[in-house]
């Protein structure tokens, strides 16, 4: 039996490290967790000290060998289980980690304290260490809907048109730099100058009100620990010691703020384990840097590279697919799946027509596949997943499923914490621990309405400024001067009186904060204003507002609740009945099903022309390894497909087959596609990957009964009404009203994303991004803001 306290976290010291090697081995317990690995996982397992990489690809059991390892470490007796800092990247496999180690030990593993995410564990250090941040030890952690309105805030005082530059895409600015680790003193000079020439003056009176607050946000969790540990090299070398051995997963999807983070609590003693997979660095748009797994070796000289290959999840077939898709990215450490299971199915390709009729296609072949209609076992719908590059593609399934009845879900949908009603009880239960909270005032001061109007709010709001207080004590100033009469004043009263009285409660370390929780909703008015409420949604609001409070059963106070909210909000409800599931290939990641649809793979859609343009080769390699995790996703069945004609910005456009499609090996991909789909003025051209042998595979193929088709045989035209092309030579209406003004972002199918610097009539001068200037019709763009391609 293993002894351990989770003060440990903090209070003990670190164990001796000069233990002889005899010594070790003879305390050691019997390891049979060791019996049921290869023989890669378990050189993994055994090669505890120095840095190690644990190249894992899709499917090779690399959970099973972290956590063996973590286990190893404890049976050996080289670490105490306060002294592994294991960092995940999600809070559901933080979860998985710590129950696999339970089962492994025998025993329930709640000795482990520095195992979480990274932003749960730089919670921990960060209260800590608050003051060093200019911070308390109760500061707020915002969401990103408290963000934005403290961003709309500034912008608004700095005098800037908010439409024009709007808090997103501040605050989009904001967190590429706090992910890069850019403090507004650092952040260099040529990016200095965006949003408005004004881009880090914002960000520093951001931070600044922030501190004000006693306020972060996501990204300040990491900084501020990156940014305490360079200040203060005695803090550091205190969490150095404290971590003896630091285990890393998904370490492909690092951001440099994470890796700096990571190398400098392991520069001391360099045992680090990261496991990772440089073919499955997927998210650079939020800031992940695939270069930080590809140099591990750079950084830490000496490293001990381990490949775990041997895939337990698919077929040979896709497996080959998969690799001949990702051998063409020349950035990666290189390695090869195998399997010691059947080949299986080969990987289908098909063509159709349209996107509507592939949701069609799609739509009955998992019906076929669900009643076992197509010689092979049956696959219930819980089993099957539609993989989509972007969400917009979605809702060609969705109405087709609609009509002919087929259960879905969509993974990825509206959030409970993210409804109304569970907005406003929260920041009643964030103002009760942290009265300071000002964002959580403003929402719920005249929630429900207590006769303070705008009027009202602004005499608190000068009372708080002129007094640098927060707005709690500018509104008990109000109460003490009588600055704010009649109804409003007598409310306000015994509001500032509750929140005081609920804090207090807080002050208790033994209270009840369930308890707590119903009292807050029931003496602020808020239950009963929705009690009182008869729109048909009051009801369900009550029930969830009931479910809330149900939640707290799980947190031993509010703080730790709040905590957990901000940090995770995954959506974890349970589907009685069998659907199938609908999600991006982003979504999709980590997840795997026996049968797996991939549709939509034309160029631009798959890969994405926003990505192209935007970031060139990179983006092209990123979104291949994105089709690498689509196809390893599946297990048994993985069909990809694509449409010849597909409505883009509401207009039709004939289609090209993703450039990843030549890159699928041939020998590994049986081809569905209907004759005659690649002529008879179709628009495509047929994968040249597949060579002239493609018209003789698909003749081959079963004739599908498309109204493209239907047409084709009766000799009706195909060809989709093609768009005029731009002229290089164009009649300006200098009488026309241009929808758009100087400075807008817009959007072109060839040269990408640009702003608007002159306007004549219907021609626009335009700074593309990466064309550069243009001259074009008005016509020919549209604005940004509609473009409809978010990845997640």
């Amino acid at each position: 039996m293993i002894d351990w306290d989770e003060n440990d976290a903090f209070e003990a010291a670190a164990a001796p490290q000069n233990v002889p090697l005899s010594q070790r081995a003879m305390a050691a317990r019997p390891a049979p967790y060791l019996d049921d690995l290869n023989p890669a996982q378990r050189a993994a397992v055994e090669a505890l000290d120095g840095p190690v990489l644990m190249l894992a690809g899709a499917g090779t059991g690399k959970t099973k060998a972290l956590t063996s390892r973590i286990v190893h470490l404890l049976n050996t007796q080289r670490a105490r289980p306060n002294e592994i800092l294991s960092v995940t990247f999600t809070n559901k496999a933080a979860r998985e980690m710590k129950e696999r180690v339970g089962r492994l030990l025998g025993q329930v593993a709640e000795g482990m304290p520095w195992m979480g995410t990274f932003h749960s564990l730089s919670v921990k250090i960060l209260r800590r260490h608050a003051e060093l941040a200019g911070l308390k030890p109760n500061f707020t952690i915002l969401d990103t809907d408290d963000q934005i309105r403290l961003l709309k805030q500034l912008i608004a005082a700095a005098d800037i048109d908010e439409k024009r530059w709007p808090a997103r895409m501040l605050a989009g600015m904001i967190d590429g730099w706090k992910n890069r680790a850019l403090t507004p003193m650092n952040v260099p000079s040529n990016e200095a100058s965006g949003f408005n020439n004004m881009g880090t003056e914002l960000y520093a009176a951001y931070q600044d009100r922030l501190r004000t607050l006693n306020a972060t946000d996501f990204g300040d969790l990491l900084l501020h620990c990156v940014t305490i540990f360079q200040a203060h090299p005695d803090v550091l070398g205190q969490y150095q010691r404290w971590f003896r051995y630091i285990l890393v997963d998904e370490y492909q999807d690092t951001n440099v703020c994470q890796y700096l983070w990571l190398r400098l609590l392991a520069q001391s003693h360099k045992n680090i384990c990261c496991v990772g997979d440089d073919d499955q660095s997927i998210y650079g748009w939020r800031g992940a840097e695939v270069g930080n797994i590809l140099r591990f070796e750079k950084d830490f000289p000496g490293a001990t590279v381990i490949k775990l290959e041997q895939n337990y999840r698919s077929t040979a077939h896709i497996l080959a697919a998969a690799s001949g898709v990702i051998s063409a990215n020349k950035g990666r450490l290189g390695k090869t799946l195998w399997t010691a299971g059947e080949p299986g199915e080969k990987v289908r390709l098909i063509g159709h027509w349209d996107g509507e009729e592939e949701a069609r296609w799609i739509g009955e072949e998992a019906e076929a596949l669900q009643r076992g209609t197509r010689g092979l076992d049956p696959v219930s719908l819980d089993h099957q997943a539609i993989l989509v590059r972007a969400s917009h593609q979605m809702r060609a399934f969705e109405d087709r499923f609609l009509t002919i009845g087929l259960p879905y879900r969509v993974i990825g949908g509206p959030r409970f914490y993210e409804r109304l009603e569970i907005r406003d009880a929260m920041a009643y239960f964030r103002l009760a621990v942290s009265p300071e909270d000002d964002l959580a005032f403003e929402r719920i001061i005249n929630t429900p309405k207590r006769g303070l109007g705008d009027k009202a709010q602004g005499d608190i709001q000068r009372l708080a400024r002129a007094a640098g207080v927060p707005l709690l004590d500018g509104a008990r100033e109000a109460v003490a001067k009588a600055t704010i009469g009649g109804k409003g004043g007598g409310q306000l009263r015994q509001f500032v009186e509750g929140v005081d009285r609920w804090h207090q409660v807080t002050l208790n370390p033994d209270y009840n904060h369930i308890a707590l929780a119903e009292q807050i909703l029931d003496e602020s008015g808020y239950t009963t204003m929705w009690q009182n409420d008869k729109t048909p949604e009051a009801p369900g609001r009550l029930d969830n507002l009931k479910e809330l409070v149900k939640a707290l059963e799980q947190f031993d106070n509010l703080q730790g609740f709040l905590e957990h909210v901000s940090l995770i909000m995954d959506n974890e409800t349970e589907e009685a009945s069998e659907k199938i599931s609908i999600m991006t290939l982003h979504a999709a990641k980590g997840l795997e099903f026996p049968v797996v649809f991939l549709p939509g793979w034309e160029d631009g859609l798959f890969p994405s022309q926003r990505s192209m343009d935007e970031s060139g080769l990179k983006g092209i390699e990123e979104e291949r390894r994105l089709a690498y995790v689509g196809i390893t996703r599946a297990e048994r069945i993985c069909t990809i497909s694509f449409a010849s004609n597909r409505r883009v910005y509401g207009q039709w456009q004939s289609q090209l087959p993703s450039r990843f499609i030549d890159e699928l090996p041939s020998d590994h991909v049986e081809v569905l596609t209907p004759p005659g789909l690649y002529g008879g003025g179709y628009g495509a051209a047929a994968p040249v990957g597949f060579g002239s042998g493609l018209e003789e595979r698909v003749s081959k193929a079963d004739v599908y009964n498309s109204p493209g088709w239907r047409r084709l045989q009766a000799g009706q035209s195909n060809r989709p009404v093609q768009q005029p092309k731009e002229s290089r030579h164009v009649t300006i209406d200098a009488e026309a009203i241009s929808a758009f003004t100087i400075g807008d972002r817009v959007f072109h199918q060839k040269f990408g994303y640009g702003k608007v610097t002159d306007i004549e009539g219907d021609k626009l001068d335009v700074d593309f991004e990466h064309a550069g200037p243009k001259k074009l019709v008005a016509r020919f763009v549209i604005p940004a803001a509609q473009v409809d391609d978010v990845p997640f």
